[in-house]
């Protein structure tokens, strides 16, 4: 009986310090504001537009201060394209045309603590798809982000995010040079 005792103690111990082992995660969903550039080779260029959506992550760490991340967001917005045709096409752009775009990167994070804070810079890299209007057209492209922020723990499981990336695009065959700012909510596990 008293090496079953043992055996237990020994067990819920070896538990409890594998627990410790394990670096955890995050879990973020927020508001995100994108100044998206809408330049393309084929129409003429309608310059920037501000958009406003959503932006999601999951981080799983690996070690301490080194996690993975995949990060999802949607941005709504409208532009004026003026009525200019292409060379050489008949069709003609709409005056003004609503978009959507959605970006699903993937990558590495770094991040330390500090109080109650916890700094972080990212390089992400996956897709992303723009949606022009009714009939003008969409496009998939390659997509990169380069950025960072800042974690505020609030309580144990609960931090406040602000984060900024420089996210590039690739739609139409060109490049477009993207700012993402997003704030929101971070569950902790």
């Amino acid at each position: 009986m008293r090496q079953i005792g043992f055996a237990v103690v020994f067990m819920v111990l070896l538990a409890r310090l594998a627990s410790a082992q394990v670096p955890g995660g995050n879990v973020f969903f927020g508001y995100s504001y994108y100044s998206a550039d809408l330049s393309s080779n084929d129409y003429a260029s309608p310059g920037r537009a501000n958009t406003n959506g959503w932006e999601a992550s999951v981080e799983g760490k690996v070690i301490p201060f080194l996690g993975f991340v995949a990060d999802f967001d949607s941005h709504y917005g409208s532009q004026n394209f003026g009525s200019s045709c292409p060379a050489g096409q008949s069709s003609c752009l709409p005056g003004n045309a609503t978009f959507t775009e959605h970006n699903f990167l993937f990558g590495p994070r770094v991040s330390f603590s500090v109080g109650k804070f916890r700094p972080f810079v990212e390089g992400l890299f996956g897709g992303a798809h723009i949606n022009i209007g009714d009939n003008i057209g969409s496009n998939t492209s390659f997509a990169t982000a380069l950025g960072g922020g800042l974690d505020y723990k609030i309580i144990k499981p609960l931090a406040w995010r602000f984060q900024g990336d420089y996210v590039q695009t690739r739609f139409f065959g060109s490049t477009q040079n993207n700012v993402r700012l997003s704030t929101g909510i971070v569950f902790r596990f």
